[in-house]
């Protein structure tokens, strides 16, 4: 199972604006793994509490109130993702595949876009459909990488997606990792 968290738009479908599926190609550019003349990206992750600390990470030594859960107007929410018919992912926690590709572990996780980036579209050329990798807020935390392009067909959204508010817990586990009061 993965999850997403997003600013959903009421009403939308899985891969409308809004929708749990949707990638928006105009607003990419600035992510880890962003290469939007070749394609475009889903960040996911095996722990509910990961995609919301990324959102959560801005407001680190701060306090954070109802009104921060919202994103361009829309509420926060998390979505869950089946991603059973995604075989083909390349674990980059495994150092078989590290060696395979000439990376290095520090390579993976640096905070510096260019080098992940480059990593990144090398395996979109390789043809995989994604990857995953460890969180650089916990390394337990899995995250996922999907190439929109060759993925989205084959995931489906479990459920309706729940709406973050202060006293969800993937929101109270992501403030206590990233070091943000709830207020």
């Amino acid at each position: 199972m993965l999850f997403r968290a997003f600013p959903s738009i009421p009403g939308a479908g899985p891969n409308d604006p809004g929708g749990p599926l949707y990638v928006p190609l105009f607003d990419q550019g600035g992510g880890r793994h962003d290469n939007p003349d070749h394609y475009g990206v889903l960040y996911l992750s095996r722990a509910p509490a990961s995609p919301v600390a990324e959102k959560l990470r801005d407001y680190r030594g701060r306090g954070l109130a109802d009104t921060d859960l919202f994103d361009e107007g829309s509420r926060l929410v998390l979505a869950r993702i089946d991603d059973d018919a995604l075989t083909d992912l390349i674990d980059l926690d495994d150092p078989a595949n590290l060696v395979a590709r000439g990376l290095r572990p520090s390579a993976v996780a640096t905070r510096q876009r260019k080098p992940t980036r480059r990593m990144a579209l090398g395996l979109y050329e390789e043809g995989v459909t994604g990857f995953e990798w460890w969180s650089t807020i916990e390394a337990s935390w899995i995250n996922v990488t999907l190439f929109a392009d060759r993925v989205t067909e084959r995931l489906s959204v479990v459920g309706d997606p729940e709406p973050l508010t202060l006293d969800h817990p993937a929101v109270r586990e992501a403030a206590e990792a990233v070091g943000v009061l709830l207020e």
